[in-house]
């Protein structure tokens, strides 16, 4: 598979085919994306592989209340967990936490996380990470350079082996939880729980904004950059 054609057809996968992935396969698409940049190539990161029932249904439990939270944001209007929410977005979404309850259906994606075909759980080690914006008087993001990259490389990596699969975060919204579920060390943190496994459908290409929507010259308001 060409590059560029990867680039364009590797969407979110949810749902998946009950075929099994070979443990290999699994260790190949691993040792493939482990060549992902991180800040000092430190490598920050650490997967776990999540084989056991019991853990995967807590893993499960933790996401889907944290996606009633999420689904409770839409129907109230705003943006999920904004770090620019104001406290009356906060209150609007907690009121609607019932009605996304009603809203659950038992076969969709949060309800089922249990059953998908391969669980892993890429933590991160905080001691390594190089935070650049750590003291800036805002929301930090930067330090996630050095992890989702890498990420990144293993649903790349999945989809050149006829795979698909889905970066998610929701769970994070719980980590105390996961932390304690996967009996992780204080220095580390949870980046994502990724889910992989054969597709149900075909990949196809995907939609997104032109270049010239999101690309300007010299500054913000400059004028847009066009081929």
């Amino acid at each position: 598979m060409e590059l560029s054609e990867a680039l364009r057809t590797t969407g979110s996968v949810r749902e998946f085919t009950a075929r099994p992935v070979d443990g290999a396969l699994l260790y190949e698409i691993l040792d493939e994306a482990r060549f992902a940049p991180s800040g000092g190539n430190r490598q920050a990161w650490r997967v776990i592989v999540v084989h056991d029932a019991t853990q995967r249904r807590a893993i499960g439990e933790a996401y889907l209340d944290a996606w009633h939270d999420y689904v409770a944001h839409l129907l109230a209007g705003v943006v999920p967990f904004s770090p620019l929410a104001s406290d009356e977005d906060r209150v609007a979404a907690e009121g609607q936490r019932a009605a996304a309850l009603a809203k659950s259906r038992p076969d969709g994606f949060a309800e089922t996380l249990a059953e998908i075909p391969v669980m892993l759980v890429v933590c991160v080690d905080l001691g390594v990470l190089a935070a650049t914006d750590r003291d800036l008087d805002r929301y930090q993001f930067a330090g996630g350079a050095s992890i989702y990259p890498f990420v990144w490389n293993i649903l790349l990596a999945a989809r050149s082996r006829g795979l698909g699969g889905v970066m998610t975060t929701m769970a994070t919204r719980n980590e105390p939880r996961l932390v304690e579920i996967l009996d992780l060390p204080a220095n580390y943190a949870v980046a994502s729980v990724v889910a992989l496994g054969y597709p149900q459908r075909r990949h196809t290409k995907l939609t997104r904004k032109s270049v010239s929507e999101f690309t300007t010259i010299d500054t913000f308001g400059g004028a847009p950059f066009t081929s």
